[in-house]
């Protein structure tokens, strides 16, 4: 499993890659538009905190197939590193997807809904694919099961394209998309904090550190006694 931070805050960001197992980094433009900072500026800042071996996945604004290719090349120049570049599964989006990964760029495949989407994003070359899970949630579908039909769909049909979930609003749906045999998930900050929480660990570390205290002293750790 990749784990990837779903945010362009620098604070946050630099939070996660220090205490947590980060493949990556994923933006997009609702994401960016809320730091109120120059795109460069964002762009420069994530890649200072998680080096070049990580990925950055940053997503293209235009609406036409050309102009998308543009961007792509032009993000790729300045971004560096492990660089993926997110186009939406739209039509003029699945033509820049087909064209960038003819000239060797790694796509992926974003602002999918349905298992189709996926399927031809895939077959067009994207390295990744990106449902939004909380979104098919929110009106009532299921973002886990379309996730489980694409991981599916990509072994059925013997396609090299990882599933990238994305849009999660709780633990539980990245639970289930892992069960169901996601190669990667990206996550905001507070639910990231949230994977790995359990009142029962908070309680135990508490009962360790008191038993401690009271055989040992405040302040005394094993660096002092060994």
């Amino acid at each position: 499993m990749l784990y990837m931070i779903d945010s362009a805050n620098i604070e946050a960001i630099r939070r996660c890659v220090d205490l947590y197992p980060v493949a990556g980094v994923t933006t997009n433009p609702t994401l960016v538009s809320r730091e109120h900072r120059p795109l460069a500026d964002i762009l420069k800042d994530i890649r200072s905190v998680i080096g070049n071996d990580r990925m950055l996945h940053v997503q293209v604004s235009a609406s036409d197939s050309e102009t998308m290719i543009a961007e792509a090349h032009r993000l790729n120049e300045f971004v560096g590193g492990e660089f993926i570049v997110k186009v939406p599964v739209s039509a003029p989006g699945m033509k820049a997807i087909r064209l960038l990964s003819q000239q060797g760029m790694r796509v992926t495949a974003t602002a999918i809904l349905s298992a189709q989407q996926a399927l031809m994003a895939a077959v067009a070359g994207a390295e990744f694919l990106a449902p939004y899970i909380n979104r098919l949630d929110n009106i009532g579908g299921d973002g886990c099961k379309v996730a489980a039909d694409i991981v599916h769909l990509l072994k059925v049909h013997q396609l090299p394209s990882k599933v990238l979930g994305a849009s999660f609003k709780n633990v539980q749906q990245v639970q289930e998309l892992a069960m169901a045999g996601a190669q990667s998930v990206t996550v905001a900050p507070d639910v990231f904090e949230n994977l790995i929480r359990h009142p029962l660990t908070d309680s135990g570390l508490t009962q360790f550190h008191a038993d401690w205290v009271q055989a040992f002293g405040e302040g005394k750790t094993i660096l002092d006694m060994l």
